[in-house]
């Protein structure tokens, strides 16, 4: 069976986690360590007030993160305070979803990508040439089901990606392909070897998040059965 949206949304705090989640009020909050933004907004879980909103800026200032709030779209009153107070949204993303058995149904050539943990050296400069230091590899580290997912395209590494499993659903981030092995289907390959991989570990149901503005990737998903199934913005403090 398809993984509902709150098992979708869960595996994202659980395939991609904060250095510390915690729960106050009406909020879910997170402390990213440097690890970008999915790891440092908060979230709302039950209907939020101006003064709420106050008390997260606060908590998120105590650690030393400036304020940054992930909105879902039933998350409208909330969007709505926030534009009044100055915040800008930032990178719209999709989140995609699909039964394993949609990518577990060719055949991946030989040679054409691994899963392999601990990430390789020529893995983690690749991250690094697209700007995922060591903050974010702090992240996937910090993840308890995973692996890293080399691609390599004409005799030479191509891509890379990272894939971890929460409750049943595999969620597939930080995938990355060099410029000039790129159009050739990499992504494509690397998606898959995930899937086998996540199969293995018993999941049935893989996703993966797509910033809107990123046609090409949102278009690959979508050839290759994903489901969109939700939608959310950042909203990003004015100070």
């Amino acid at each position: 069976m398809i993984a509902d949206r709150n098992a979708l949304l869960a595996a994202i705090d659980g395939t991609w986690p904060a250095a510390r989640r915690w729960e106050e009020g009406p909020w879910t909050l997170r402390e990213g360590k440097g690890g970008g933004q999915r790891v440092s907004a908060a979230s709302a879980h039950g209907v939020i007030a101006p003064d709420d909103i106050a008390a997260a800026e606060a908590a998120m200032k105590d650690v030393g993160q400036k304020p940054l709030f992930m909105v879902l779209a039933e998350d409208r009153a909330l969007d709505t305070m926030l534009a009044e107070r100055g915040y800008a949204v930032k990178d719209p993303v999709n989140l995609w979803k699909a039964p394993i058995a949609a990518l577990t149904n060719k055949a991946i050539p030989r040679v054409t990508a691994f899963a392999i943990w601990e990430p390789l050296a020529i893995m983690e400069d690749i991250w690094a040439s697209a700007g995922i230091g060591p903050a974010r590899l702090a992240v996937m580290h910090r993840a308890a089901c995973k692996t890293s997912i080399l691609a390599r395209w004409n005799e030479k590494p191509a891509g890379v990606g990272f894939a971890a499993v929460h409750e049943g659903v595999c969620m597939v981030h930080a995938i990355e392909v060099l410029p000039h092995q790129r159009r050739q289907g990499v992504a494509g390959w690397i998606m898959r070897r995930a899937a086998f991989w996540a199969a293995e570990q018993g999941a049935q149901d893989i996703a993966v998040l797509c910033v809107k503005e990123n046609e090409a990737a949102n278009a690959l998903y979508r050839s290759m059965g994903f489901e969109r199934v939700e939608g959310y913005h950042y909203r990003t403090s004015p100070e």
